[in-house]
C-alpha cells in the first residue's frame, strides 16, 4: 500500500504561477537572481510565444521537474502487509496420574458414569490443542514418574502421547513427589516467568519423594504448580436388595497436601468432581496462564529515490535541449 508522509506538499504545484503573477511589473533580473528556477519558467514561457514547439517541450520538462521534486518531498512510502512477530510463550509441564485408581467410574456424563482417565484425556487433550505455540511436556506417574514427552512445540504429539497412556503402566502407587521432581529438572533452565506445572491426581502420595519437600525445591526454582484433585465426592449405586447406596470414591484424595503444594509455589488448587468441573478448571488455568499475543508490524520502504531520479533525468534532458538550442 502506498502512503505519503507529507501529501499536502503537492498543493504547492501552482506556486511558480503564483510567484510569476505577483511579480509582474517588477525587475525580472532581480527576480532571476533571487529565484532563478522561477525565472527559467518565465523565460521558457516567453520563448514559447516566439519559437513554438521546442519551448513547449522545455516548459513541460521544467514543470515535470518541479512535480517530481514535490513528490519526493512528500515522502512516498510503500507499506507492506502485516507481519507477525512471535513472542516468547510459556513452558507448561503436564503431570497426569495413571495409577490404577484412575479407572474408577465416578465421572458423571449424560446420566451415566465413565472412568476418570477417559474424562481426563478428553479435557486435557482439548486444553493441549488450545495451547498451540507453547512448549508443552507430559509426565505420566504412578509408582514412578516417567517423562513421556519432553518440552516441545508439537502439541499434536503431546496429545497423542496422552491419549495412548495406559493405566498401570507406571505402577499402581502414586508418586506425586517424583512427578514434581521430574518437572523441576525440565523447567529449571527455562525463563522464570514461564515455568508452570499442572499436576492432576486422584489420590495421595504413596511412593517416592515427599511431595512437600519437592514443592519447596520447586518454589526455590520459581516453578509455579497448579494442582487438580479429580474424583466424585458421592456416587449412587444399587445394592443387592435394590436399595440406593451412596459412597465416596475419593476418600484417598489428599486435598490438604495438594493445596499446600499450590500455595508454596504460587499456584492454585482445583477440585474436579465431574468432567464439567474439570473443563472449567482448565479454562481457568488457561486464563491464569494466558498465551502472549503476537505483535505485528508493517514493513515500510521509502520510494523517495524514484521521483528524485526522475527529476535528475529530466534536468539532464533539459540541459541538452538548451545546448542544442
Amino acid at each position: 500500500m502506498l502512503s505519503w508522509q507529507w501529501p499536502y506538499l503537492i498543493a504547492l504545484l501552482p506556486l511558480p504561477l503564483l510567484v510569476r503573477w505577483f511579480s509582474k511589473g517588477e525587475d525580472t533580473n532581480a527576480s532571476a537572481i533571487q529565484v532563478p528556477f522561477f525565472d527559467a519558467l518565465q523565460n521558457l514561457n516567453d520563448a514559447h510565444l516566439s519559437s513554438g514547439g521546442n519551448s513547449i517541450l522545455k516548459a513541460s520538462l521544467v514543470w515535470l521537474v518541479w512535480l517530481s521534486l514535490l513528490i519526493a518531498v512528500a515522502r512516498p512510502t510503500w507499506v507492506g502487509d502485516p507481519v507477525n512477530l512471535p513472542q516468547d510463550r510459556r513452558d507448561l509441564m503436564l503431570a497426569v496420574d495413571i495409577s490404577g485408581s484412575m479407572s474408577q467410574q465416578d465421572m458423571l456424563v449424560n446420566r451415566g458414569y465413565t472412568d476418570r482417565i477417559t474424562a481426563v484425556k478428553a479435557v486435557v487433550g482439548e486444553f493441549v490443542q488450545k495451547r498451540a505455540g507453547d512448549r508443552l511436556g507430559l509426565i505420566l506417574f504412578g509408582q514412578q514418574g516417567y517423562l513421556q514427552t519432553p518440552l516441545t512445540y508439537d502439541s499434536k504429539t503431546v496429545n497423542q502421547q496422552l491419549q495412548e497412556a495406559q493405566l498401570g503402566f507406571a505402577g499402581n502407587a502414586t508418586a506425586i513427589g517424583d512427578a514434581i521432581g521430574l518437572a523441576i529438572k525440565r523447567l529449571r533452565g527455562r525463563p522464570a516467568e514461564s515455568r508452570v506445572l499442572i499436576l492432576l491426581t486422584d489420590g495421595a502420595n504413596t511412593a517416592g519423594t515427599e511431595p512437600l519437600q519437592a514443592a519447596n525445591i520447586a518454589a526455590e526454582a520459581e516453578i509455579k504448580i497448579h494442582t487438580i484433585g479429580v474424583g466424585a465426592d458421592e456416587v449412587t449405586s444399587r445394592d443387592f436388595f435394590g436399595r440406593n447406596r451412596r459412597t465416596n470414591p475419593s476418600t484417598e484424595l489428599d486435598e490438604q497436601t495438594l493445596t499446600t503444594i499450590a500455595d508454596k509455589t504460587g499456584g492454585k488448587y482445583f477440585r474436579a468432581r465431574n468432567p464439567q468441573e474439570l473443563q472449567q478448571i482448565y479454562a481457568e488455568i488457561d486464563r491464569l496462564e494466558p498465551i502472549p499475543e503476537d505483535q505485528t508490524f508493517r514493513p515500510t520502504r521509502s520510494l523517495l529515490h524514484w521521483p528524485l531520479a526522475v527529476a535528475l533525468i529530466l534536468c539532464a534532458i533539459l540541459m541538452l535541449l538548451r545546448r542544442r538550442g
